[in-house]
């Protein structure tokens, strides 16, 4: 039951694609019509048919949209925009309302996760359902409108919106290439073994650098405790379920400081259309710094 949801939902992120390509090919003013098509059309057969095709063609059709990007062939298209009268005056009747969409999603994923074995995954795209059809409600808007604002959104986020998922394939990559044992041989090199406050600033400080490199907290997590975390901290009595804890969320504060985190840094700056795209990260870097070094403190506090 589980998977044929998942794979439902894929198929739906799929058709999401389609319709991004359809308004890139076909729109009048579209720049880079061709790249920003085959773009969001790969990744729609991707999501859709990627399950029955050869593992060989997913990752050449990958490596295709990879290109595309980093020669900047995608692009925004132009959507068109009710007039801002007519936003306005919607704005004042629906109010407040506008928020039960979103807040449905969380509640919806959370009672799917809670209260039955369908897992979190699942309960956050049927909370992606369900707040469609409120959105529908409350709006009085039709599919034609949910179709193209959906597709003017994916545009807004750009090739940024797969990074995510290549990441974390990334880190599962890394922990299987046994990259932690490297980096643990490199770290016993150079700090202690015996010194516990050199081991949980690194501890602290590599899970925050290597977050930035890979853009996601739980891939660093698993390289950087087994490299690090179990040898210099959990190996000189450290409580694991502290360590552990402060440890991710130390990873968190590598998440603020970096455009890997595209998710949560540059998929917003893109949707609140900033001049600056590195803006959310030049604001959060003061904020990443105190929060690690706090995190080391409460590491040492609580953890020994």
């Amino acid at each position: 039951m589980q998977n044929t949801l998942l794979e439902l939902l894929y198929v739906m992120c799929g058709i999401v694609s389609f319709v991004a390509a359809y308004h890139a090919f076909t729109g009048k003013e579209q720049q880079n019509r061709i790249g920003t098509s085959l773009f969001w059309a790969s990744l729609g057969i991707i999501f859709v048919f990627g399950k029955y095709m050869p593992k060989n063609v997913v990752g050449i059709m990958i490596l295709v949209m990879a290109g595309l990007a980093a020669f900047k062939q995608v692009r925004v298209g132009r959507f068109y925009t009710p007039p801002a009268e007519f936003r306005e005056r919607k704005a004042g009747e629906i109010g407040d309302r506008l928020f039960i969409p979103a807040l449905a999603i969380a509640v919806a994923a959370f009672g799917v996760a809670q209260y039955t074995k369908l897992g979190g995954l699942v309960g956050l795209g049927i909370g992606a359902v369900v707040a469609l059809v409120l959105s529908l409600a409350v709006t009085g808007a039709g599919l034609k409108e949910a179709g193209r604002e959906s597709g003017r959104l994916l545009h807004q986020v750009g090739p940024a919106s797969i990074l995510p998922q290549l990441l974390a394939a990334l880190g599962a990559l890394f922990n299987t290439a046994g990259v932690g044992d490297v980096i643990s041989k490199g770290i016993n090199a150079v700090f202690p073994g015996n010194n516990v406050v050199l081991g949980v600033v690194a501890y602290c400080v590599g899970m925050a650098l290597f977050t930035m490199i890979m853009g996601n907290a739980f891939a660093a997590f698993a390289v950087i405790t087994a490299g690090v975390g179990v040898p210099l901290v959990l190996n000189q009595g450290a409580d694991p379920a502290v360590a552990a804890a402060l440890a991710m969320t130390a990873g968190y504060c590598g998440t603020l400081m970096t455009p890997m985190a595209a998710n949560f840094n540059i998929v917003s700056a893109s949707i609140l259309e900033l001049k600056d795209k590195y803006m959310i990260i030049k604001k959060q870097v003061p904020v990443g710094i105190v929060l690690l070094v706090i995190h080391v403190i409460l590491m040492l506090a609580l953890a020994f």
